[in-house]
């Protein structure tokens, strides 16, 4: 076999430690123009993850199977809230009605004992911009999510941001009522928001900026609506809690972040994985036992 001219060969792209990329251009190997779907992939790859992490994602990223967590998750949020507002009599699609309350699902404190609804409160919401807004933002920043992270990993940062949100409401805001899946989505954007500013160097300096500043405003614009909902909107003494918000995003920044930091790294083997299960646990096990014999909620 004769010499090869490495000076002809085409350098492979690399990563600042020397790992092997795809390519960024328009072409792949053997010179195929690249798919919507591998296009999306790197785009995805910038987004989600820093640079070192890329790599290993592309080599093994597909669009197959779908985000089919956050996606079922959002198609029976809007159909439990299209049944309250077409099936059922009453006016939902604007506003709050009084007549929701009555619904099994609503976090209600005067039924606290009966335990789902700690959880099934994410299905009901209190009008067009509320669903819209929470939909809006899980499908965007939950469908790169997933396809990064697996739909394990997303629901079980989505489902701690919603319990956590319950409970933190029933200790901090006792006697209001609870609806709509902001904990879950604020768990979400906690746990990216905490890996933009982690990682700030290799998710593209100029985006990251971007990134963080979409984040603040989209939550204090949220943050707003809540507290209008809850201090000023009050339709005959209904109170709407909005302490949800920060429960989630305290577990987004907190167990989403490990979570979503661990990217190709086994999760059972990172020491702050067990801490923030033992510290979710020990504020479960209090807000269990502070609803059982403290609350003053009747």
């Amino acid at each position: 076999m004769g010499d090869i001219d490495l000076e002809q060969q085409e350098p492979f792209p690399v990563d600042r430690d020397g790992n092997r990329l795809r390519r960024d251009a328009e072409q792949t190997d053997g010179g195929k123009k690249m798919g919507c779907c591998e296009k999306f992939q790197q785009s995805v790859s910038r987004w989600m993850l820093p640079e070192v992490s890329r790599s290993r994602y592309l080599e093994r990223a597909n669009c197959c199977p779908p985000p089919i967590f956050i996606i079922l998750i959002s198609i029976a949020e809007l159909g439990v809230f299209i049944y309250y507002a077409v099936w059922k009599p009453q006016k939902q699609w604007v506003t709050l009605d009084e007549s929701l309350w009555n619904s099994p699902l609503t976090y209600n404190p005067d039924k606290r004992h009966e335990a789902w609804r700690f959880i099934s409160y994410m299905f009901i919401h209190a009008g067009v911009e509320h669903i819209f807004g929470n939909l809006l933002m899980q499908l965007l920043l939950g469908i790169p999510l997933e396809l990064v992270h697996k739909g394990f990993e997303v629901g079980m940062v989505y489902l701690a941001g919603v319990i956590a949100g319950s409970l933190a409401s029933s200790i901090f805001d006792p006697l209001s009522a609870l609806v709509g899946a902001s904990g879950g989505v604020y768990a979400l954007i906690g746990g990216y928001f905490m890996n933009a500013v982690v990682n700030f160097r290799e998710m593209v300096p100029l985006l990251g900026v971007f990134r963080i500043l979409a984040i603040v405003l989209i939550v204090g614009t949220d943050f707003g609506f809540a507290f209008y909902r809850r201090f000023v909107n009050q339709n005959e003494g209904l109170q709407v809690s909005f302490v949800a918000h920060f429960g989630g995003i305290v577990a987004g920044m907190t167990v989403g972040y490990v979570f979503f930091s661990d990217y190709n790294k086994k999760l059972l083997k990172d020491p702050r994985f067990w801490i923030c299960i033992v510290g979710f646990l020990v504020f479960f096990l209090f807000a269990v036992l502070f609803n059982i014999f403290i609350s003053p909620a009747s």
